[in-house]
Parts: structure tokens; C-alpha cells; sequence
């Protein structure tokens, strides 16, 4: 099937989205307690495991009829025929006439994926053995800098999904990688960031990548021209130590010639992955140099396992597609607006800022494949931190506000820390918090605690809060892979629903427009009237002020 701008039948209209709306009519009122006393067994069968993940998706608000009307719904919107579509290469991503193929990135050697009547694969494996060959290099100390000393620290500059990527792979693989490397990210143009993370380096050992697909990204070229002044009055400044200590992730040879680097150590990658997808492309250097190119092979073998489950398994025991699922379920007729992914592993701390671009960027749109404005919410905002540290914050809002929040539980069987009873302590909280969340606790309970009468209505739990608990053994490149895939694809799922395109990011260019027109009257001292709203216009002049 070719994905096309053809009109679809509005998605409200749609008989499988009314039986969706009469069914929640019929249960959206009900009681998880309710649910629970109904079916003895529901613990048991409303979970899922595939590929050494297990989901307990029995604490949502739903019934086995529930998956059967959404899968029904899947189904009228032809999602088997769009996954077929995105991993044959066709171009799904309608606005920018493109492949989405951020799976074949993670494909063996033997796969065969077409874009324009080419297989793209060994172009892909072409520049993950030129990664691995530059990062043995420089793990082993054979990549020396200017004055003849190894590489020991590496600096990642880049935005968006060429930072939020590397930035959460590192943090979750930190137990995996070399410790006598010191890695930093660079992101945002605040010239803080850059001063920060580099304050305690020594130029004559620290290598600069340089991410930025056009080599024209403003942040990260201001950031990359602020590091080559620093290396340089750092060693020397001659400008042949340029090619020592940057490396650029990138596909503008000329302009990366021009900063001085070597195109030999220009790492490419394509016009069919987005940034928010692109972490195990040549984005993901700065992890396969902390990991080692094994480790990141085993993460890349953790992504396509997912793949091969959401393009394979049916849509009802499909482990993506049920998430995907469940958050139109709970979007589109629980009237929910975010959700909270709540990961109880310390190396997972950076995961829930990693999936707000991915989900955000992805799925915030309002108008339909077709350009017609949608009638309905899409794009959830998600959001989170680690627990237990979570627990002593927000999760009060979660337990008793007033805002339906679903929650997503991500644990281990393992810690990669084993001490004491610190992973035994960890569990029990993450399995107490969806039990809480689920049942609550009733003012007949309180009182019978003893508590006062006043007091009762304070300490009642409502319960009736759903979440997903998804287990996995222990923290590994593999799982990290998985993990991530499984995010990835569950936002596809929402999108084919919603009938928008999710690959493209159309929200993130007007803002750096304008940005662009009003640096230099920033930075003007002539009084040529300025054309922006009066509002705009007084904050320039308050900032000239104050400079």
C-alpha cells in the first residue's frame, strides 16, 4: 500500500471509533476494584510478553472488549498496511516527501530495504563499521590530538535529537561504559552550557563531534565555532589541530571542510530518519565510544527485535500496538493529557525527557495527513522522573488530584548494583504505587485505621488510577534498544489513529525564523523602527538596555 494525501473517512465518523464511544458509555465509570472482583484471573490475562519484556496492562481501565474495539479500530484505519509501508521504505512521511527507515539503521547485513530503487542497507553498514573503526581508535589511545597525547574526553555538540538521544544512551549505559573517558553534551546556546562543560578539560585531550545534518544548525554551530576558539587557544592555534580534535556527524561535506575538519572523519547519515530517531545512526558516535562498537551492536540487536515483533505479531499480542492503543483509549475518550513514564532504574533518569520529543515533536500536529484541521486531541504531553525520587513529589498529584494522569512503570528483576536490599525496597515501591493508584483507599478503610472523623475525607485514595508495569530482568544495551523501539513505535500506532504524519516538524521552524530577524537588532545601536508587535518591540529595546 502507497500511503498517499487521498481524503480517509473522518476518523469520528468512523462506526469502530462510535462502538469505541458507546463502550465507554457502557464502562468508562467503572471501578478497577469493580473490574478486578469481576474476573478472578485478570491479573493473569491482561498482560503481555514478548522479547524478554513483560506488560501488565490489567490495571487500565478497560475489558478484553476493550482491546477487541480498538484493534477493530486499528484495523479500519489500515495500521498493518502502514507498518508494511514504513519498513518497505515507501514515503510515509507525506509533508517532506520522505522514507521513514530509523528500522533500517538497525538492520543485519543481509536485509534488503528499498529507497528510490536502492537498498540503502549497506550504505547503513558501511557507516556503522566506519564508526567502529574510528571508535577503536580512539578507546585504545591510538587517536592522538595536536601535541601527541590519546583522546580522554569527548564532547558531543549538538540539539534536539542529535543531543536528547546520546544524552539518555550515556546516562543508561554508564554502567557499560569506559570509565577513563570523560563524556560531556553540549546543547543548549546558552553560553553556559559550553563554559560548564568544559571548565575542567584540557584541550590537548578532548575531542569535539560536531551533529548537525546541514552543518547550518544555528545553536550547534554557535556552540561548534565557540569550541574551535577554545581548542585552538588551547593548543597552540594552528588550525591543522582542527582535524585533530572534531569529528562531524553530518552530510554537508563542503561547509564541513570550510569549519576545518577532515571528511574522512565525517560520519553520514540519511534524509529518512528524523533527528528524534536517529540515536543509533552516526548520531549515536558519542555513545559507541563510551560503550565500545559490541555493546552498541547488542543495543542495535535490542532495536530490531522490537521491530520485528511490531511488524510481525498480531495486533491484539503486539506489544507496541497495545500501548499505542491505550493512549487513544485514554486521549481521545477519557479526555487524559498526559502521561507520566516512570522508570525505577537510576540509569533510566534522562528516559522521560528523551520520549517528550520523541512523542511531542512527533504527534503534536493538528491538521491530518490531507491538511484538514483534526476534531479530536492528539499528542499527549509525557513526562516523568526516576522513582523512588518521584514519590516524594509529584506523584502526590497523581494519587489525589484531580486530573486522570495514566502512568507507565518501567523495573528491573536485577539492579547492575546489587547492595543490600536496595533493589528488593525499589520494587516494592514501584509495585505498591500501582496497586495504590489502582485500588486507592476507601473512607471506610481510613476509619478503620482509627483515623478522625475530620481528618477521614483527607487521607481517602479514589483508586481507579491506571498504569502499565513493564518488567524487563536487568538494565543492558539490548534492553535499552528495546525500550526505546517499543516508545518509538507506540507513537506510530498513535499517529495512524489520528491520521497525521509523525515524522515531520513543522512547529519547531517559525520560532527560528523570527530568531534570526531579531538577532541583529539585538545587537543594534541605530534607532530604525523596529517592526514587530509593540510587545516584541519593548523587549528589544528593555534587552539593549540592559546589555
Amino acid at each position: 500500500m502507497t500511503l498517499s494525501k487521498q481524503a480517509q473517512p473522518s476518523l469520528t465518523s468512523r462506526p469502530q471509533w462510535q462502538a469505541l464511544a458507546e463502550h465507554y458509555q457502557a464502562i468508562g465509570g467503572k471501578h478497577l476494584r469493580e473490574l478486578f472482583a469481576a474476573d478472578p484471573q485478570r491479573g493473569q490475562q491482561l498482560t503481555l510478553e514478548a522479547e524478554g519484556l513483560y506488560l501488565d496492562y490489567s490495571k487500565n481501565r478497560i475489558t478484553a472488549q476493550t482491546i477487541d474495539l480498538l484493534v477493530d479500530l486499528a484495523n479500519a484505519c489500515q495500521l498493518p498496511d502502514r507498518i508494511d509501508a514504513m519498513f518497505a521504505g515507501e514515503k510515509i512521511n507525506i509533508t517532506e516527501d520522505r522514507a521513514v527507515l530509523h528500522t533500517a539503521l538497525r538492520a543485519p547485513r543481509d536485509a534488503n530495504v528499498q529507497v528510490d530503487g536502492a537498498n540503502v542497507i549497506p550504505d547503513v553498514h558501511a557507516v556503522l563499521d566506519k564508526m567502529s573503526s574510528f571508535c577503536t581508535r580512539v578507546r585504545s589511545g591510538k587517536w592522538l590530538g595536536q601535541t601527541g597525547k590519546p583522546i580522554r574526553n569527548i564532547v558531543n555538540i549538538g540539539i534536539g535529537g542529535s543531543d536528547l538521544g546520546p544524552v539518555m544512551a550515556y546516562e543508561a549505559l554508564r554502567h557499560f561504559s569506559d570509565r577513563n573517558l570523560t563524556m560531556r553534551f553540549v546543547s543548549n546556546v546558552d553560553a553556559t552550557d559550553f563554559v560548564e562543560a568544559t571548565a575542567d578539560l584540557d584541550p590537548e585531550v578532548t575531542l569535539f563531534i560536531v551533529a548537525s545534518k546541514t552543518f547550518t544548525t544555528m545553536e550547534t554551530m554557535t556552540n561548534a565555532d565557540t569550541a574551535r576558539q577554545w581548542l585552538l587557544s588551547g593548543v597552540g592555534g594552528e588550525r591543522a589541530a582542527i582535524a585533530k580534535h572534531f569529528v562531524a556527524l553530518s552530510t554537508n561535506a563542503e561547509k564541513v571542510t570550510e569549519f576545518g575538519i577532515d571528511t574522512q572523519n565525517m560520519f553520514e547519515f540519511w534524509d529518512w530518519v528524523g533527528g528524534r530517531y536517529s540515536m543509533e545512526s552516526a548520531i549515536g558516535l558519542s555513545t559507541m565510544l563510551a560503550i565500545g562498537p559490541e555493546a552498541f551492536q547488542d543495543m542495535l540487536a535490542g532495536f530490531h527485535s522490537i521491530d520485528e515483533h511490531f511488524r510481525s505479531a498480531p495486533l491484539a499480542q503486539n506489544l507496541p500496538c497495545l500501548m499505542g492503543l491505550l493512549s487513544i483509549w485514554y486521549a481521545n475518550f477519557f479526555d487524559v493529557e498526559t502521561v507520566a513514564v516512570l522508570p525505577y532504574d537510576q540509569y533510566l533518569k534522562r528516559f522521560p525527557a528523551y520520549l517528550q520529543q520523541l512523542t511531542m515533536e512527533s504527534n503534536g500536529k493538528y491538521v491530518t495527513v490531507e491538511g484538514n484541521q483534526v476534531d479530536y486531541a492528539t499528542g499527549m504531553i509525557y513526562w516523568g522522573e526516576p522513582g523512588t525520587n518521584g514519590q516524594h513529589s509529584f506523584y502526590q498529584l497523581i494519587h489525589q488530584g484531580t486530573r486522570l494522569i495514566p502512568c507507565d512503570f518501567i523495573a528491573f528483576g536485577r539492579s547492575l548494583n546489587p547492595l543490600g536490599e536496595h533493589q528488593d525496597i525499589l520494587i516494592a515501591n514501584v509495585l505498591a504505587q500501582s496497586e495504590a493508584l489502582a485500588f486507592g483507599k476507601t473512607a471506610e478503610e481510613v476509619a478503620a485505621d482509627g483515623t478522625p472523623a475530620w481528618l477521614v475525607p483527607h487521607r481517602v485514595f479514589q483508586g481507579n488510577r491506571p498504569s502499565n508495569t513493564l518488567l524487563a530482568q536487568q538494565m543492558s544495551p539490548h534492553v535499552l534498544g528495546q525500550l526505546v523501539a517499543l516508545y518509538e513505535h507506540s507513537v506510530f500506532v498513535q499517529s495512524v489513529i489520528w491520521n497525521i504524519d509523525a515524522f515531520d516538524q513543522w512547529g519547531v521552524e517559525l520560532g527560528k525564523v523570527l530568531a534570526k530577524r531579531i538577532i541583529p537588532e539585538l545587537s543594534s545601536t541605530h534607532t530604525a523602527k523596529l517592526q514587530h508587535d509593540s510587545s516584541t518591540n519593548e523587549l528589544i529595546r528593555r534587552y539593549r538596555a540592559l546589555k
